[in-house]
């Protein structure tokens, strides 16, 4: 039986090297097996991948045809391929692992590349409402998804995506790798004559991401968390020895700011989305304290909200004059704000930043547009 079945393996490799070359180049060079384990010794029910390795349950795969069996070789590929294995953070695993089948399967679909399992997932509304990408599928979802792969809460998955190896530092260097295999496949493929539309989307995708702001605000706020030994609250342990040390404060979120550009420049629209992800840091972090400031080119009203861990976040945008930031950072130093981080919504038209303060800043920009200092993201 294992003969055969290397061979039904095999035979779907060599179907895509010669129909769908791009993802047959990745297949060729992806370590496969047939085992109803991994190697570190987890049980397989159907097929799983970690980015390094593809394991094919005997039983799962015997009961699949050919155009079924090529389809989930390539589904395997694009798991890595996407950075599925590198990207998932902190969600539930069984969630993120269901909404990036969604992405994969309806590329797949599209491309005709095999047929779908039965046990596959597919739904082009929930694609197109989720943009496609398994980071908004994932919001979609519900938080306890019914199906898993065999462990007794529904019908089994066509697969198991599971985390990359190592530190994240180590998979990060997995998933830079990744990219360049990609590149290479899609030569492959350009040369070959046989690459997609559909396909070179995806890969224009995969070696140029769009940034979604909203992840990027969350990553900026949960290092902030991890580096909250920080400098905006010195150690007064050794102040008095003229040693200038952060404080240290383990994991707890300590206070955080966030500044609204109230001169008009942002829309209803564009404040409902931010206040959305303030709401999101504040229920997920618990910061000690949340401040919101809104400016123009002063402090509006010369105050500002402050939330403390359980209260109710609550948007009341005020002001529409012109811009300038250095106000809100002044104010910091006059009300004693000490935040471990800014984050600021604005257009960055304004020339006005101030002196760089002590501690990271995020701008969240609805216009192309820089700054002297701090990290930048396009909303």
């Amino acid at each position: 039986m294992t003969q055969d079945l290397n061979k039904k393996l095999a035979k779907a490799k060599t179907s895509l090297i010669l129909e769908h070359p791009f993802v047959g180049t990745v297949a060729l060079n992806m370590k496969m097996s047939i085992s109803d384990t991994t190697p570190e010794g987890f049980p397989v029910p159907t097929a799983c991948t970690n980015g390094k390795r593809v394991v094919y349950n005997p039983e799962f795969i015997s009961g699949l045809t050919d155009e079924e069996m090529k389809f989930l070789v390539a589904h395997e590929c694009m798991h890595p391929m996407l950075e599925h294995n590198y990207r998932r953070l902190d969600r539930d695993p069984k969630k993120w692992n269901i909404a990036a089948d969604y992405v994969i399967n309806e590329l797949l679909v599209q491309d005709g590349i095999g047929k779908m399992p039965e046990v596959g997932v597919q739904d082009s509304d929930i694609y197109n409402d989720g943009g496609g990408t398994s980071d908004g599928i994932y919001k979609l979802l519900p938080d306890n998804p019914e199906d898993g792969p065999g462990d007794g809460q529904g019908p089994p998955r066509l697969d198991e995506c599971q985390d990359g190896e190592g530190t994240q530092q180590e998979q990060d260097q997995e998933a830079a790798e990744w990219k360049v295999k990609v590149a290479q496949a899609a030569q492959a493929a350009k040369m070959m004559g046989k690459l997609s539309a559909n396909m070179e989307r995806l890969v224009n995708e995969v070696l140029n991401p769009k940034v979604d702001w909203r992840e990027v605000l969350q990553r900026f706020v949960e290092k902030c968390k991890n580096d909250t030994r920080s400098w905006a609250r010195p150690n007064r342990r050794f102040l008095a020895q003229g040693m200038y040390l952060p404080s240290m404060d383990g994991e707890a979120m300590g206070e955080l700011l966030f500044a609204i550009d109230c001169s008009g420049s942002i829309g209803q629209e564009e404040l409902n989305q931010f206040a959305a992800e303030m709401r999101t840091v504040h229920e997920d972090q618990k910061p000690s304290k949340l401040h919101v400031v809104y400016f123009d080119s002063e402090v509006c009203g010369n105050e500002h909200d402050t939330f403390e861990r359980d209260d109710e976040v609550k948007i009341t945008a005020r002001g529409g004059g012109g811009t300038a930031f250095s106000p809100v950072f002044r104010y910091m130093e006059e009300n004693d704000i000490e935040p471990v981080a800014t984050i600021f919504l604005t257009d960055l038209c304004c020339n006005d930043f101030g002196d760089q303060p002590n501690h990271p800043v995020l701008w969240v920009s609805n216009m192309d547009g820089d700054a002297p200092w701090g990290e930048v993201v396009l909303m």
